[in-house]
C-alpha cells in the first residue's frame, strides 16, 4: 500500500517552475517601460490613446453623417474632394481642412521662381519639404507627420513645465497639465495638418528653457516660433518678463548690464519674423507681401481688438458671439488663475495670443476657436484648480463634452465655425 501511494504521488504533476508566456510578456513589458525615461512613457501613452480615440470617433461620426440628406453642405463639398485626393482612408483625410491645403501648396512651390503666395508664415510648410521625398513625395502626409511629431514634443514640454510651475516637479501636476491641454475646447486640432501643435510646442519649449535660464536656447527656439505664426515674435515680451522675474523685478541702471548679458538672445525672436519678411522681399520685391496678401485675400486689417470682440457680442451672429464668449472665458480663467506676481509672464502671454488675433478684425471670427489653442497657460490654471477634491472630474467631463461637440461640428464639415 505504501508503495502504491508513493507511486500515485509520483504520478501527480507538480507546478511548472517555468513562468507562463503571459508572465514572461508582462515582465518584458515592465522592463521595457522601466527603460523609457520619464515622462516619455506617460506622454507616449497619452499621445497614442488620444490618437486612437479621436480617429475612431471621427470615422464613426463621418460614417453616420453619410446618411444625412444634404451632407456635406454645399460650401464644404470641395473640401471633401480635396480630402479624398489626399487619402481614401478617412482616419487620415479627416485631419485636413481648408488651410491644410494651402500649406500643402506652399510646401510644393519651387524656390527658383518668384512667388505670389504669402498668406502664411513658412516654417510649417518648409519643415515638410525635406520629409516629403521620404514619404513618396506626399507633402500632405509630411505636413501631418510634422504636426504630430510637434504634438508629441508639445506634450513633453507641457508635462515638464506644468510640473515645475504647479508643483515643484510634481509628476501629478505634470500629468494634469498634459490632460487639460488636450481638453481645451478645440484641442483635437493639435492632431490636424495645421500649425497649432507646432506653435504651441515651440511656445512651451521657449518658456521651459526660460525657466531653466538657458537663454541662448530660448532665443533659438523663439526664432523659429516667430517664423511659425505672426503672433510669435510678440512672445518676446512675456519671455522678457520671465527674465525680469528671475532677478526680482529689478529694473535700474545697475541691473541693465546683467539683463543684456543674459537676455541678448531674446533679440533672435523678432529676428525670426524679419527673416520671413526678407524672404518676402527676395521672392516678391515686397517686404510686406504677407500683410498685403492678408488684406487682399481675407480683408484683414489691424483694428482695436476690444472693439472687434464687442461687435460680435452685441451683433446678430450667434456663432460669432459664441466664439468671442469662449475667448472671454479663457481670459477670465487666466486673469483669476495667473494673478500671482510669479505668473504674470504667462498672463501677459495669454492676453497677447487672444487679443492679437482679434486685432485682425471681423474675418478672424471664423478661425478664433483655432487661434485660442495657443493659450496654453489656461490649461495650467485648470490643472492647478483640479487639485481640489471632486473638481477634477467635473472639469474633465465638462471640457470633454464641449470638445466632443466641437469635434462633431468639425467632422460634419461645418468647419467654418472653427477654422
Amino acid at each position: 500500500m505504501a508503495d502504491e501511494r508513493r507511486a500515485g504521488t509520483a504520478d501527480v504533476p507538480g507546478p511548472d517552475p517555468r513562468p507562463s508566456r503571459r508572465a514572461r510578456l508582462t515582465s518584458a513589458g515592465r522592463r521595457l517601460a522601466a527603460r523609457v525615461p520619464a515622462p516619455w512613457g506617460f506622454v507616449l501613452a497619452v499621445f497614442v490613446g488620444s490618437k486612437v480615440v479621436l480617429s475612431l470617433v471621427g470615422v464613426l461620426v463621418l460614417t453616420a453623417w453619410d446618411g444625412v440628406p444634404g451632407a456635406p453642405p454645399a460650401d464644404e463639398a470641395m473640401m471633401r474632394v480635396e480630402q479624398d485626393r489626399i487619402s481614401s482612408h478617412r482616419w487620415v483625410s479627416l485631419w485636413f481642412a481648408w488651410d491644410s491645403f494651402l500649406y500643402d501648396h506652399l510646401a510644393r512651390l519651387p524656390l527658383d521662381r518668384p512667388w505670389k503666395d504669402f498668406g502664411f508664415p513658412l516654417l510649417y510648410p518648409f519643415l515638410a519639404r525635406p520629409l516629403a521625398p521620404l514619404l513618396g513625395g506626399h507633402t500632405a502626409w509630411a505636413l501631418l507627420l510634422v504636426a504630430n511629431v510637434a504634438l508629441l514634443f508639445q506634450l513633453w514640454f507641457a508635462y515638464r513645465l506644468g510640473a515645475r510651475l504647479l508643483g515643484h516637479e510634481d509628476p501629478g501636476d505634470g500629468r494634469r497639465a498634459v490632460r487639460y491641454l488636450l481638453l481645451l475646447p478645440t484641442a483635437f486640432l493639435f492632431q490636424a495638418a495645421l500649425t497649432e501643435s507646432l506653435f504651441v510646442c515651440l511656445a512651451l519649449a521657449a518658456f521651459w528653457y526660460a525657466e531653466q535660464r538657458r537663454w541662448l536656447v530660448v532665443g533659438i527656439v523663439g526664432y523659429f516660433l516667430a517664423m511659425s505664426r505672426s503672433v510669435g515674435f510678440v512672445v518676446v515680451i512675456p519671455l522678457a518678463l520671465v527674465l525680469l522675474r528671475q532677478h526680482g523685478w529689478r529694473l535700474n541702471p545697475r541691473s541693465l548690464p546683467r539683463y543684456v548679458r543674459e537676455g541678448w538672445p531674446l533679440l533672435l525672436v523678432p529676428a525670426g519674423w524679419l527673416t520671413f519678411m526678407a524672404f518676402c522681399r527676395w521672392q516678391s520685391g515686397d517686404w510686406f507681401a504677407y500683410q498685403h496678401a492678408q488684406e487682399k485675400g481675407w480683408g484683414i486689417k489691424v483694428q482695436n481688438p476690444l472693439g472687434v470682440a464687442g461687435s460680435a457680442l452685441v451683433g446678430d451672429n450667434s456663432a460669432n458671439a459664441l466664439r468671442v464668449w469662449i475667448a472671454v472665458a479663457m481670459l477670465a480663467v487666466a486673469a483669476v488663475g495667473l494673478r500671482r506676481r510669479a505668473d504674470w509672464p504667462y498672463l501677459v502671454y495669454t492676453v497677447i495670443v487672444v487679443l492679437v488675433p482679434l486685432s485682425m478684425g471681423p474675418p478672424v471670427y471664423k478661425s478664433l476657436l483655432r487661434y485660442l489653442l495657443a493659450a496654453f497657460p489656461v490649461a495650467l490654471v485648470l490643472a492647478r484648480w483640479a487639485r481640489r477634491p471632486g473638481l477634477d472630474g467635473w472639469l474633465t467631463a465638462g471640457l470633454a463634452l464641449l470638445q466632443g461637440a466641437l469635434f462633431a461640428v468639425w467632422l460634419t464639415y461645418w468647419t467654418h465655425l472653427i477654422i
